[in-house]
């Protein structure tokens, strides 16, 4: 989309209670039908609406549904993730002695880790995560990594290098 001025205010409200007005039943409805669960879907659909409010400047959507899809199935996908993680993570608590379960708070904070070790290492190829992961927490030098995944060491390197980084860069935004 072409660089534009903002809008005012009243003229920006205006447009975003067009869209939700027009779009929000239709939205609600498609996704109720796809989760299977009313909360689920008006949560969902919030998000995606808080999602455009957020948008520099809602007045140049030209296809409203499209959007709210793509943003919806984006957060579908990644409440999924969350609780796909979530269930792993208490299953791996479960295992250990209930000596060593962390409290609550310290609990929630290791799943909002995760969930942010997760994000960031979506961003890298299939490989390059699973070259970070063998490397920091299995311990596995690069050259087993590389037989493991059928690549170079040099390769490996990379990889490593890139989860850092990103690791550093999630680090330092915050």
């Amino acid at each position: 989309m072409p660089p534009s001025s903002p809008l005012p205010s009243t003229e920006r409200t205006q447009i975003l209670q067009r869209l939700f007005g027009e779009h929000h039943g239709w939205l609600f409805g498609r996704l109720r039908a796809r989760l299977g669960c009313r909360h689920d879907a008006a949560d969902i659909a919030s998000e995606t609406f808080t999602q455009v409010v957020a948008l520099s400047d809602p007045g140049a959507i030209r296809e409203p549904r499209a959007l709210l899809t793509t943003i919806a199935k984006r957060l579908i996908y990644t409440s999924w993730r969350r609780r796909d993680l979530e269930r792993a993570y208490l299953e791996a608590l479960a295992l250990q002695p209930e000596a060593t379960h962390p409290s609550p708070e310290d609990s929630a904070l290791a799943l909002e880790a995760l969930v942010a070790i997760d994000e960031l290492l979506d961003g890298l190829s299939p490989k390059a995560r699973a070259a970070f992961l063998y490397s920091q927490l299995e311990g596995l030098t690069y050259t087993e990594i590389a037989r493991r995944l059928d690549i170079s060491v040099t390769r490996v390197h990379q990889y490593v290098v890139k989860g850092l980084t990103a690791c550093y860069l999630l680090l330092d935004s915050e």
